[in-house]
């Protein structure tokens, strides 16, 4: 018998223990559903806070476009739970996920649960210890590239929007910088803030893109979870 077949054969899991690792699978896709949620919930109330903001931003020619640059306090607070929410559902839907590739896809392909791979120990590992499968930053950069981008866009063209049709077309770039003013806060500070506002959520989506393909798209990982 060959070396690979006895380790093939060392160790399956019998008729009850498929069983409990089925109800733990429905159960790690129940707990990922429900963070699911509570993300959709968060980006939500993103998008509530900028379109109240837009509404009193241009209910009229004369309304300040203060609300709008202080919308995106909110939405960093709303970013920042928003990225602790999607690391614990990431802890859940990499378990599931582990199940699926190592588990259910083998099963159904060939009808061997492929033991000799180890997989399940890296999953009772995970169980044992558990932890996050990815940092705070990447937690933040995968919510931006998922749905915020967007917000942050819109919230831009439309404070620069403001800035140029209320309430008379823009005339000048002077004109411009003033319509910015915040009480003694220059408008060239102002812009400022905000351009290095985007570039700062756009370097961390970035950086985040960089890493995901450095760890699952160029090199394996360890575990293959996050």
């Amino acid at each position: 018998m060959a070396e690979g077949d006895a380790i093939r054969q060392a160790r399956k899991f019998t008729s009850a223990e498929l069983g409990a690792v089925a109800h733990l699978y429905r159960a790690e896709v129940y707990r990922s559903t429900i963070w699911r949620t509570r993300l959709d919930t968060t980006t939500n109330w993103a998008v509530v806070t900028l379109g109240v903001a837009l509404s009193i931003t241009f209910s009229s020619p004369n309304a300040s476009p203060l609300p709008l640059v202080l919308v995106g306090i909110l939405i960093m607070l709303f970013l920042v739970l928003e990225a602790r929410r999607y690391r614990y559902f990431n802890v859940w839907r990499a378990r599931a996920r582990w199940m699926e590739k190592h588990l259910y896809a083998p099963m159904l392909d060939d009808g061997d649960l492929h033991m000799e791979e180890n997989w399940q120990k890296v999953l009772a590992h995970d169980y044992w210890h558990p932890h996050y499968h990815i940092s705070f930053l990447t937690a933040v950069g995968r919510r931006i590239r998922r749905n915020y981008l967007w917000i942050l866009l819109i919230q831009s063209v439309a404070y620069v929007g403001k800035l140029i049709v209320h309430p008379t077309a823009l005339e000048s770039l002077e004109q411009f910088w003033r319509r910015a003013d915040v009480g003694p806060i220059p408008g060239e500070v102002m812009v400022a803030m905000g351009l290095l506002y985007v570039v700062a959520w756009l370097g961390i989506a970035v950086w985040s893109e960089w890493h995901d393909r450095i760890r699952f798209g160029r090199t394996p990982s360890t575990s293959g979870m996050g």
